[in-house]
């Protein structure tokens, strides 16, 4: 039977706690649900992206640390053998369902410009013409703090926006966003998220997974970025059956971020640009105004107060107000000399073009 689905190109991301049991042995049953729901998406012509936790956690489980270890060494170790170990039960459940899987493994690095960033867009996109299923997950082996993402959260969203799919799914071990702590009998569940939402962070839970780095905090952050960008998150249980499926045949389950208008591929590519950034332009009132104000506006010198840090023509910059609070993102028209040079002139090209923005 047929079944109408929501979206044809999507990425699933699955927590780590979703794929481990509570003495943090592997949920190998609730793997094989999840590679079910996919390969019945796959039989309906949905192209998926699945990005998994996991490894480190399988790691733990299957060896023990030396004391004398940082947790830098230790997490290396873990990820180095639980690594094998997720991709082969995944490569095994996959291949009992008739399909092949890849494994793509990554750091923030890879995205570090615009060439590393198509190449890798490129592999993506072969792999999914020949009805490969690829399993992303950050190299933890050789990430290093400052190159580590925040989550796996962040990296899908990098994901979801570099190959411009039409849904993200957050698979976590809660049913979604709450006005309050989960475990509360008075918490209630939020089905909808959209840009008019009263910030509800204040309440959102910062306690974080037993395996996992990010929390729900950073997952709620990730998914209003990405649909700012035209993209619709979904955050819901990924251990509650059929939960892929159901939610993709359009059942209200979970948190929905509603989509704001879609945005073009460079400005997905600039909303998760910001570990890349190469100086700071600070903007005077009016300015701030002017580039929030519902109007496609570019950056004027005019509005700029100040340009700290060295950069090119081409760099990645950060845009922020008087009281330093971050505005956008933007690729400068300018070099830093230049630019401070002609900081409030009139009647000169921008820093930075409106196509060429994003703004937070």
């Amino acid at each position: 039977m047929i079944i109408r689905v929501l979206y044809k190109k999507i990425l699933v991301k699955v927590g780590s706690n979703v794929l481990t049991q509570a003495d943090g042995l592997p949920d190998v049953s609730r793997m094989l649900a999840l590679v079910s729901q996919i390969s019945a998406l796959k039989a309906q012509g949905v192209e998926v992206i699945l990005v998994s936790s996991g490894a480190v956690a399988f790691g733990r489980s299957m060896v023990s640390a030396s004391e004398k270890n940082d947790t830098i060494a230790q997490r290396q170790l873990f990820a180095s053998v639980g690594q094998i170990k997720l991709m082969n039960t995944y490569s095994e459940l996959f291949e009992k369902q008739g399909l092949c899987c890849a494994q793509v493994l990554v750091t923030k690095e890879d995205f570090r410009d615009r060439r590393h960033y198509l190449n890798m867009k490129n592999c993506l996109y072969t792999l999914l013409q020949n009805q490969i299923v690829p399993i992303i997950n950050e190299n933890d082996v050789i990430s290093i703090t400052e190159l580590m993402f925040t989550d796996n959260d962040e990296l899908s969203g990098l994901l979801t926006s570099m190959m411009n799919l039409e849904g993200m799914f957050i698979l976590t071990n809660v049913n979604g966003i709450y006005d309050g702590d989960p475990k509360s009998p008075n918490a209630k569940l939020i089905p909808v998220v959209t840009d008019q939402t009263t910030d509800f962070q204040h309440f959102v839970s910062t306690e974080k997974s037993n395996f996992g780095r990010g929390g729900m905090v950073t997952k709620s952050n990730i998914a209003k970025r990405i649909a700012k960008l035209g993209i619709p998150v979904h955050i819901a249980n990924g251990k509650t059956d059929n939960i892929l499926t159901d939610l993709m045949k359009g059942e209200k389950l979970g948190t929905l971020f509603k989509p704001q208008k879609n945005s073009s591929n460079l400005k997905k590519w600039l909303a998760h640009s910001e570990g890349f950034v190469k100086g700071t332009v600070r903007i005077n009132e009016g300015a701030r105004q002017a580039l929030l104000e519902n109007k496609a506006s570019s950056l004027l010198l005019v509005g700029i107060l100040e340009i700290v840090g060295d950069f090119d023509k081409g760099d990645v910059v950060k845009i922020i107000n008087e009281n330093d609070a971050l505005i956008g993102l933007g690729i400068s028209q300018y070099e830093s000399e230049r630019a401070s040079e002609r900081i409030g002139w009139k009647n000169q090209r921008p820093l930075v073009h409106y196509d060429y923005l994003f703004l937070y």
